[in-house]
């Protein structure tokens, strides 16, 4: 999709073409359905993602062609499937800019790599009084795992505030990082906000005071670059389901002396090099903290999601998210009695969003008669609610297969909702 233009000095340089969305549209079957006899209005990308037929032809190769179970096979169904299998590992590590394949582990989701940190590395390192620092807009999977930490360690939670903006308040977090912090866990993007967290700026004020660093990045991969070397964090998860790929695979990625020097989080098979009733001997990193057999048609799917986004490139696609939500936060905001949750200068392409009156239970329910797909409640991010002293919200969240007209949709429904509630 590159094309050339001449230069002022006469040589060919690459210009971009344009973002064609309807041929894009066409490599996801489902977006062609309609529902309640209405074309299907997909606005729950922060859920979970649909996926591209790439996707789908991959994980039907491998139950049609390569079915094996990996690594421990000499056959030849076995070999290819490893192969294939551990080909999406080596995608996952140059695509967040990894130091080695070794460092990616995959996991069932970045929840279970959430727990996976906090249940060896940091269950290791803490002791009674030790701090714990999270921020006022992360996902139950970055509360809960290390609330249980500290009900089993003695450590102590801290959160970090926000604005009314939704943003987290940099000087506040700063004053809460102190010698006593050992884990500084952070979203990258608020999935009940849209809001872009300053990693970059957040993570060096951790490592000053010797901080463990883990970044939640579920809502954040699918829509940007995101380089894990240059960020400098020592963990960075995320999940295969909301970067168009299949359910049931996440990722962990870690430095790889710290994920040497951690102990195993599950036991079993694959996991070890050998075992006698006396004593085990674990498996090198990755394989250490891959017991049993894996989700192996999910990774490879997996692998062929990230050569889909890479085919398009993040940076097109950011560009073309970030024109989408300019467009349908002016286009909804007409629409009477609704207050936008979360107006962060930085965002990713969420509207989350009440209306004076109604339940977002109820608009939920009437958009889907209209064939438009949201979110409605408290999004895993209840404190969140709590802050701005809601229930819940209604979230549109957008991907690069949406369009203009479909935010058109979206916001004639909730005129047609605002008028039958008058």
């Amino acid at each position: 999709m590159i094309t050339t233009k001449p230069s002022d000095a006469g040589r060919t340089q690459p210009a971009r073409q344009a973002f064609d969305v309807e041929a894009i549209r066409r490599d996801f079957p489902i977006l062609a359905q309609k529902i309640h006899g209405k074309p299907l209005v997909y606005l729950d990308n922060a859920a979970t993602s649909q996926k591209p037929q790439s996707v789908i032809d991959a994980i039907a190769r491998y139950y049609g062609e390569t079915n094996a179970n990996i690594h421990r096979g000499v056959h030849t169904l076995s070999v290819q499937a490893t192969e294939r299998y551990e080909r999406s590992r080596r995608r996952t590590a140059q695509f967040i800019n990894a130091a080695r394949p070794e460092e990616i582990i995959f996991v069932r989701s970045a929840t279970e790599g959430i727990n996976l940190i906090a249940q060896t590395h940091a269950r290791s390192m803490l002791r009674g009084g030790d701090e714990i620092l999270i921020t006022h807009l992360e996902h139950h999977s970055n509360i809960v795992p290390w609330q249980l930490l500290c009900e089993q360690t003695g450590a102590v939670l801290r959160v970090a505030p926000i604005n009314d903006n939704g943003e987290l308040l940099s000087d506040a977090f700063e004053k809460l990082v102190t010698p006593r912090t050992k884990i500084v866990s952070v979203t990258h993007v608020s999935n009940a906000l849209g809001t872009i967290n300053p990693v970059a700026e957040l993570i060096p004020i951790a490592k000053r005071h010797g901080a463990t660093v883990i970044v939640d990045g579920a809502q954040a991969v699918p829509h940007m670059k995101v380089d894990v070397q240059a960020l400098g964090c020592d963990f960075y998860t995320f999940s295969s389901h909301k970067m168009f790929g299949p359910t049931g695979v996440g990722v962990v990625w870690g430095r790889f002396d710290l994920l040497n020097a951690m102990p195993p989080y599950q036991g079993g098979g694959e996991m070890i090099k050998s075992v006698t009733f006396e004593k085990t001997i674990y498996h090198d990193v990755p394989h250490k903290f891959e017991a049993g057999t894996p989700n192996i048609a999910g990774v490879i799917g997996f692998g062929a999601a990230i050569d889909y986004l890479e085919g398009i490139g993040l940076g097109t696609i950011a560009d073309y998210e970030r024109e989408l939500l300019e467009y349908g936060t002016k286009a909804i905001a007409a629409v009477p009695g609704l207050s936008m949750i979360g107006t962060a200068r930085e965002k990713a392409a969420v509207l989350s969003f009440i209306i004076e009156e109604i339940h977002p239970h109820d608009l939920g329910t009437l958009l889907d008669q209209e064939g438009i797909a949201v979110r409605t409640g408290h999004h895993c991010a209840q404190p969140i609610m709590d802050r701005f002293g809601i229930p819940a919200t209604v979230r549109a969240s957008l991907a690069f297969y949406n369009t203009r007209d479909e935010l058109d949709l979206l916001t004639a429904g909730l005129h047609r909702a605002v008028e039958i509630f008058r």
